[in-house]
């Protein structure tokens, strides 16, 4: 693959990355979900190459 398509793929998913930790950091911090278990689900989608990638796993509060 080529460096333009790399730099591409690593700056989005650096995006998704940053974005998805604060947005679950404050969400479990307003459920005050203190030891509490989680299950979580991401899906990137690529419409146009009818593309869907799914992962799940679990998140646990502070303790």
């Amino acid at each position: 693959m080529s460096d333009d398509f790399n730099m591409s793929m690593r700056k989005f998913l650096k995006q998704v990355g940053v974005t998805s930790q604060q947005a679950i950091e404050d969400a479990m911090r307003d459920a005050k979900a203190d030891g509490k278990t989680f299950a979580v689900k991401a899906v990137i989608t690529i419409e146009e190459l009818d593309m869907t990638h799914e992962v799940t796993g679990e998140i646990k509060g502070q303790d």
